[in-house]
């Protein structure tokens, strides 16, 4: 394991374009760009331009971490598609890490996660909270009693950018990975599909 790691973590699960390159526990570049679509199209040059800034090449990178959701179903399937191409062609660990996750980073104690659903809803975990132990969808104005803060929509924002986020937590869990990331989605797709079909994930 090099003593400073090489992670370049991304996430494309809401509007945004979201992307962390993190030596060790230093962020080296960070970017986000906001976008409701083009995600595909940007996410890799983004990732490039990032490893570039910093003098480095994808060759260069010890594990590549990638947002596996909750969120916008074409957007999870573009990250995470790409986290494990990448990871494939470099022959390095990939890891997801759940919204949820990053959200939490950095906190001390029980809160609860809240990422937007849309339609008045959002997508809710509790850390140290057990009666919101599993990840689940909410009205937003009806959540169930937990202990600390709510980390998100509607609440308080978190300690880290996602991608950073992504970043630091991947770092501490590269390693021991080994199962390919893969979306988690908590509601299906909306019945309309997408005018350009997402990539399709292998098992």
């Amino acid at each position: 394991m090099p003593d400073r790691p090489l992670i370049l973590a991304f996430d494309t699960s809401a509007a945004h374009c979201a992307a962390a390159l993190l030596s060790g526990d230093t962020i080296l570049q960070s970017a986000v760009e906001e976008m409701s679509k083009g995600q595909a199209e940007r996410l890799l040059g983004l990732c490039e331009e990032l490893l570039q800034a910093s003098g480095k090449s994808f060759q260069d990178l010890d594990a590549i971490g990638v947002g596996v959701g909750p969120g916008n179903f074409t957007g999870i399937r573009i990250s995470v598609s790409a986290a494990r191409g990448l990871a494939l062609g470099l022959g390095v660990p990939s890891v997801g890490v759940s919204n949820f996750d990053a959200l939490a980073f950095g906190q001390d104690g029980p809160c609860a996660c809240a990422v937007d659903a849309r339609r008045g809803q959002v997508f809710v975990q509790g850390i140290a909270n057990p009666s919101l132990a599993e990840p689940a969808l909410h009205d937003a104005d009806a959540l169930p009693p937990f202990d600390g803060p709510l980390i998100g929509v509607g609440g308080q924002p978190p300690v880290l950018p996602v991608a950073e986020a992504i970043a630091h937590i991947t770092a501490q869990r590269y390693t021991a990975a080994t199962d390919r990331p893969a979306p988690l989605y908590l509601r299906p797709a909306d019945a309309a599909p997408a005018r350009d079909a997402p990539p399709a994930i292998l098992p």
